[in-house]
This record gives C-alpha cells, sequence and structure tokens, in this order.
C-alpha cells in the first residue's frame, strides 16, 4: 500500500454535548501495513453512541463520528493483511488495537487489555489522531481486529452481533451456558437482552423471559421463542421462580433490585450483569447458597469471529429496524424512550453519500 497524506471521508458527527450528528467530512489517517480497508456497508445503534455522543463519561474528543458495529467490503489491503482480500465482507466492533502483551490479551480477550483498549472511535490511534468509527463511508483497521462475516449472515442483522450479540455470548460460553436443559433467565428485552433470548434458545435452554412491561410477553415468547414470560412486578409470579434458575443474564440498564432474582436462581447459579445500570443492591444472605454474581462486557476477537459461524450454521440474527443515516438523531431519541425492535441499523451504502 503507498502511504499518502491519509483519504477523505464523509461520516456523521456530534460537535457537542447535545450529541446532535451532523454531516461531516474528515480524513482518516495513512493505513499502514497490517490495516484493512473498507467500504462501510451496514452499522448498528448502540446504547454506547449515545453516552459518547452526549459526553456522559466526559472524556470525548469533538466532532465525534460514533458507530462500532460495523460491517463492510473490503476495498483494499496493506502489505501485510493475510487474513483477508478484496471483496470480504468484514466487521468490526468495539475494540480496534489492544497491547497484545497482557494477560486478558494473550488469553484472547482484546477487550479487556489492561492497559486500556484502543476504541473504534474517540481514542487515540497509533499515529495520535482520533479514531473514528462507522458512522462513516469508509473505514480502516488492523487485520487482528477484523472479523469475516460468514456468507450466511446478511450485512444488516449481522452488524449487532459485533456489540449486542458478543455482549451475551462471551459469558454464556463462559459459564457453560451452552447447556441443553437448563434454565436461563433474562432480564430486560432490548437490543442485548433479546440476544440472549435467541442465544439461549440455540443453545437448547429453557427461557424465562422478566419484564417489567406486560405488552412484551407476544412478542418474547412468539417471536424470540421464549418458554416463559414473568412480570417482574408480580410478587406471586416471581416467588414461583424460586430456585429454578441455572443462569440469569441482567441486560436491564435500569436500576433493579437483584433479591428477588437471587432467590429465583438456585445453589451455585451464575448471574451475569451485562446491562449499564449505575449500581447493584443486593442482601448478602441471598449469595450464601454459593451463588454467583459477575459481570462482563463486548468479548475477544477470537469469540467474536467463532460467534459469527455459530449465528451462521444455527441462523441466528438480531432483530432490526433499517434506517437512514439522516434519521439518526430521531433514532437516538427513540432509543431513550426504549422506542426500537430491538436494534437500530443505519444502511450507509444506500444513505450515505459523499
Amino acid at each position: 500500500m503507498e502511504p499518502k497524506e491519509g483519504f477523505d471521508c464523509v461520516g456523521y458527527a456530534a460537535f457537542d454535548a447535545s450529541g446532535h450528528l451532523s454531516p461531516f467530512k474528515f480524513k482518516r489517517r495513512n493505513p499502514g501495513p497490517d490495516d484493512v480497508v473498507f467500504r462501510v456497508t451496514h452499522c448498528g445503534v448502540c446504547f454506547a453512541e449515545i453516552l459518547w455522543t452526549k459526553n456522559f463519561l466526559n472524556d470525548v474528543m469533538y466532532p465525534v463520528v460514533p458507530g462500532h458495529e460495523v460491517v463492510g467490503v473490503v476495498t483494499e489491503l496493506g502489505s501485510g493483511v493475510t487474513k483477508f482480500k478484496v471483496g470480504d465482507r468484514v466487521g468490526v466492533g468495539y475494540t480496534a488495537l489492544s497491547c497484545r502483551k497482557c494477560e486478558p490479551c494473550n488469553e484472547g480477550i482484546e477487550s479487556m487489555c489492561e492497559k486500556g483498549v484502543t476504541r473504534s472511535f474517540n481514542a487515540v490511534d497509533v499515529d495520535g489522531t482520533v479514531t473514528r468509527g462507522g458512522f462513516s463511508n469508509f473505514m480502516e483497521a488492523n487485520q487482528s481486529y477484523v472479523v469475516k462475516i460468514p456468507d450466511a449472515l446478511p450485512s444488516d442483522t449481522a452488524a449487532p452481533l459485533l456489540c449486542a450479540g458478543i455482549t451475551v455470548y462471551s459469558p454464556m460460553m463462559r459459564h457453560a451456558m451452552n447447556s441443553p436443559g437448563k434454565k436461563l433467565g433474562v432480564i430486560g428485552l432490548g437490543g442485548v437482552g433479546h440476544m440472549a433470548v435467541k442465544f439461549g434458545k440455540a443453545f437448547g435452554l429453557k427461557v424465562v423471559v422478566f419484564s417489567t412491561s406486560p405488552t412484551k410477553r407476544d412478542e418474547a415468547i412468539r417471536e424470540l421463542g421464549a418458554d416463559e414470560f414473568v412480570v417482574s412486578k408480580d410478587e406471586a409470579s416471581m416467588k414461583a421462580q424460586a430456585n429454578s434458575l441455572d443462569f440469569i443474564i441482567n441486560a436491564a440498564s435500569a436500576d433493579i433490585p437483584l433479591d428477588p432474582y437471587l432467590v429465583a436462581l438456585k445453589q451455585k447459579g451464575v448471574l451475569v450483569i451485562v446491562g449499564a445500570g449505575r449500581e447493584l443492591k443486593f442482601a448478602p444472605h441471598n449469595i450464601f447458597t454459593r451463588k454467583i454474581i459477575t459481570g462482563s462486557a463486548a468479548g475477544g476477537i477470537h469469540e467474536i469471529q467463532e460467534m459469527l459461524e455459530f449465528c451462521a450454521e444455527k441462523g441466528v440474527t438480531s432483530m432490526i429496524e433499517t434506517i437512514n443515516i439522516d434519521y439518526i438523531n430521531t433514532a437516538l431519541e427513540r432509543m431513550l424512550k426504549n422506542d426500537v425492535h430491538y436494534r437500530f441499523v443505519i444502511d450507509i451504502e444506500n444513505s450515505l453519500k459523499a
């Protein structure tokens, strides 16, 4: 790949803490010998897009181009790239770079890098520039952090797997939830929660959905295949689940009392927190029977590729609402109201013009 003074891109960026996104022209850094350059076709919309565009974490380097559930088609390869060829469909998730030397990196969990990961957007890149995400027409990434999209997976429904999907697949595999016949509880039926239900059924688990909204019963059972639906505000229904669950995935973004769910968990059961609540509250005696509470975030690159192959084999995809890029501000407002079924995906290829 010949050195060049970066390359021109167009995208959508937020310029201040209002979080409002608007068209933005910028240059990406010079691609290196290990970089894969690809034309973005689709990009999922995660709650992280709200966190960083609105500067909730006080670390935004404006203007910020978000997007970390990115799928596209390879257009150019660095001289050292051996894993991909021009024309391949590829994906990039949360992690753009890691140290590759610490224990988590050596274990293949690059997203947990002890030195801190370089995110796909709003992070300092190898040349000192700021990384910019998939709300753009082109992107580049080191080949070690790129995954191949299997032929059986459509690009649009594959995009959310790169964050929402791996967020539940990784801890489910780590805690042996791929055990047919066991029982899984899923708290919260949003972008992440619905993937927990789908993976649970693909693993052969009996799945119980817990929600505060009775209106989600039909979609949980008829659309997603859940075996049971429990309104979490119904004390009698919650008590009926006592000591019945082998595993629980908490995908709720709100602060919820954990005690009713810990009561539902069997001895030595595992409750995994993947939702973005601010704090946890529970009575210690409810975990004295060797119950485990743990947390998880995005998985490693090898795990993502493994998950994609599993999804292709089992026909597991995310349920999405496809939007054009100029609808993104309305989409983010709807996300704040939990008004999405279940993940927005931007059709970058057909709506973002240079």
